[in-house]
């Protein structure tokens, strides 16, 4: 079941809720009376899945809006729209250009989550202190798990995640933790940490994993608490930005001891970049818990072969990355990604706007094939052709260089950042609207594709992290090696090795595996955070793109160190790829046929059938781009580039376009954050403000320089 919220249940909780509207308010009578939650089990787990609905439905902090800000910034993920430091959403990812003194904080996007966050906080508060008043509460958390144990360890994870959120984004956040308290005042974000940590250690032994029982990865089990604990501790022990205006004793522990810090940065606009100091003694439980995922995940399986035959027209499939994803877009409201350890259900068809916002671009509008999906997200070319191994198989089912026009047509999309939904570079192509059975034409915003909020790859490559961080390299190979490996044909990179030799250390390869394990999903932007390394990236990012458009003006390509050239211009011509191949759509490119200009790159195309989905479109058959000189310079005016012509190929702007575009593109990444910043050691201000109301009925501050109304 894809979407496992209870609905006559949740109706009695919503209609009960509806006079509780104030900012911040988390008292929920609904929820409290303990007679009806547990006058049976059903109504301990309806109250529960209520919960689950408001962190489902709050869609801007895994969808959009909020979620764009780390999809826009990161060193390998990019913007759709043209640098304006005038712009709420440019400030807000680009790190505040123009300092955050002049920000209007009541202006930008994704505003409203971190009230909605305190109202499933809300739901769980209500649902725990009905547990923990129990006369056998003590009994029910005795022992082996049990369906009572599991539900309360669920709420408490529950809790817990929404806390990270509102931690990672805003800093230092009220900490409510009682059945109708209401958040006031605000708290260490350490303490906040340290408490939801040791709670999720107290739970963790009285859950199911996922294949235990009717557990499944729609809700947080035992394998997603013990993931969650890791990922606590290393954001709990990672880099950030604090406030310096709360005073000496402000940032405590759990225990409400004063911490001392290792700070990289100096001091500016009332803030410091560090760590705490005792960071490795939360790394070690985080590898405790990290290890257990290794030892026994439950049914949760990292995939290494993709169990698909072959297509009824001969596509050949053989990539088990893709395959995850393929998961996430059926259409049965059953099926989970055998990776997810815990994955955000939604119905086929009902909500969920991904691709609409994150996922492969379509210039298309509401009832054509597809719909609009703007692309958000973009991928930075120098990552798209120079970070990736051309045996990688996650290179192409990640990165999208066509999307669709929404008329039943493939789409190049160029690098021209005016061209909204056709434009602006290589896109996500982790969702695509193709790649649904019977997809809704209807509206933008209802793709019901699910999302992965914590897959498996990620336990094993923060495991290698921390075993790297505390010295333990022979063990951070094995765990790294287990996720890039699966990234290579037969489950093995030969030049493994080498890999870890031109990272320059298992540490560095760690980081740069995760950037291409989670290209598209707004992972790199917290890990280069919360490693330290953000000052670093920032400067260098800017330095390699500038390289490439220069590379650009003056050759008319710039060459990566892997033997790939973005040249300025490609070849392309539309061909009837159903009479010429079988299929529209695309699936990974055979060893074979990498010189088709059809079938390479892999995984695009077309839906092979949107003439039936919408008939307007039935007789569309040039469906597909053939592309010619993506990776290789090929001179115009040259005897290859006139043949292609002849052979019906038109020479197209690929990266001249970025010419156009210098600042967006290179000059003005990281616009807040420069290389006057990173000399003087600055810290770079990662932290969203909250708007005049949040401020104004929870009695807290922002900090960082911003405003106050």
């Amino acid at each position: 079941m894809k979407k496992i919220l209870n609905i006559t249940l949740a109706a009695a909780f919503a209609c009960a809720m509806t006079g509780c509207q104030d900012f911040l308010d988390t008292s929920s009578p609904s929820v409290v009376d303990r007679d009806f939650v547990f006058s049976n089990e059903e109504s301990a787990r309806g109250a529960l899945y209520y919960g689950y609905e408001t962190l489902r439905a709050n869609r801007s902090v895994h969808n959009v809006g909020f979620f764009w800000h780390p999809v826009w910034g990161s060193d390998i993920e990019d913007s759709q729209d043209i640098y304006d430091e005038g712009s709420a959403g440019i400030c807000e990812k680009w790190y505040y250009p123009g300092g955050t003194g002049n920000y209007n904080i009541n202006s930008g996007e994704g505003t409203e989550v971190f009230t909605k966050l305190y109202e499933t906080i809300s739901v769980a508060n209500s649902l725990i202190s009905s547990f923990e008043a129990l006369d056998n509460f003590q009994s029910i958390m005795t022992g082996e798990p049990n369906n009572l144990s599991d539900i309360y360890g669920q709420a408490v994870a529950l809790r817990a995640t929404c806390y990270w959120e509102l931690c990672r984004w805003y800093g230092d956040v009220p900490h409510a933790l009682n059945a109708g308290e209401q958040a006031k005042g605000l708290t260490s974000r350490y303490a906040i940490y340290d408490y939801h940590i040791r709670k999720l250690r107290e739970v963790e032994p009285h859950m199911y994993r996922p294949g235990e029982g009717s557990t499944r990865a729609d809700v947080m089990n035992r394998t997603y608490v013990q993931g969650l604990i890791g990922r606590l501790c290393m954001y709990n022990g990672g880099y950030a930005t604090r406030r310096t205006d709360l005073g000496a004793d402000f940032y405590v522990d759990g225990d409400g001891k004063v911490l001392t810090f290792d700070d990289w940065s100096v001091e500016k606009n009332g803030a410091i970049y560090g760590r705490r100091s005792d960071w490795k003694d939360l790394y070690a439980i985080a590898k405790e818990y990290l290890q257990a995922i290794y030892m026994n995940p439950g049914s949760v399986v990292l995939r290494t072969t993709d169990p698909r035959s072959t297509g009824k027209n001969g596509q050949e499939y053989n990539n088990p990355y893709q395959y995850m994803f393929q998961q996430m877009h059926a259409a049965d409201n059953i099926t989970l990604a055998d990776e997810s350890i815990y994955e955000l259900p939604h119905e086929y068809n009902g909500g969920s706007s991904r691709p609409a916002y994150i996922g492969r671009p379509s210039s298309g509008g509401d009832g054509q094939a597809p719909c609009v999906a703007c692309g958000q997200d973009r991928i930075q070319a120098h990552f798209y052709y120079g970070w990736f191994d051309n045996n990688d198989l996650r290179r192409d089912a990640s990165v999208a260089v066509t999307g669709s026009t929404g008329g039943g047509q493939e789409l190049m999309q160029s690098f021209d950042r005016s061209a909204w939904g056709k434009g602006c570079g290589p896109g996500t192509n982790k969702w695509d609207w193709n790649r649904m059975t019977a997809p809704d034409t209807k509206t933008y915003g209802n793709s019901g594709i699910n999302f992965s909020y914590m897959r498996i790859s990620d336990a094993y490559l923060m495991l290698a992290e921390v075993c790297a961080a505390l010295g333990d390299e022979g063990s951070a190979k094995t765990y790294l090696a287990i996720v890039h490996n699966r990234a290579f044909p037969g489950n093995n990179d030969p030049n493994f090795e080498k890999y870890i030799s031109d990272c320059g250390s298992v540490y560095n390869a760690v980081l740069k595996e995760r950037a291409l394990e989670f290209s598209g999903e707004g992972v790199r932007r917290f890990d280069i955070i919360r490693t330290g390394i953000l000052p670093e990236v920032a400067v260098e990012n800017r330095k390699v793109m500038s390289a490439i458009i220069e590379g650009i003006r003056q050759d008319g390509y710039y060459t990566f160190k892997n033997g790939n050239q973005i040249p300025a211009y490609i070849w392309t011509k539309m061909v009837d790829a159903k009479s010429e191949y079988g299929y529209r759509l695309t699936s990974q490119t055979p060893a074979d046929k990498q010189d088709d200009p059809v079938l390479f790159p892999g995984w695009r195309g077309q839906h092979d059938d949107w003439g039936s989905l919408v008939p307007a479109y039935a007789g569309v058959t040039m469906t597909n781009v053939a592309i010619k000189g993506l990776f290789k310079y090929i001179e115009p005016g040259s005897a290859e580039a006139l043949a292609l012509e002849a052979d019906g190929y038109v020479q197209t702007p690929w990266a001249i376009d970025m010419l156009k575009y210098e600042d967006s593109y290179a000059k003005k990444l990281f616009a807040g954050y420069t290389d006057a910043d990173y000399a003087a050691k600055n810290p770079p201000i990662h932290l969203l403000p909250n708007i005049y109301q949040v401020l104004l009925n929870s009695g807290i501050t922002n900090g960082y320089g911003f405003k106050q109304q």
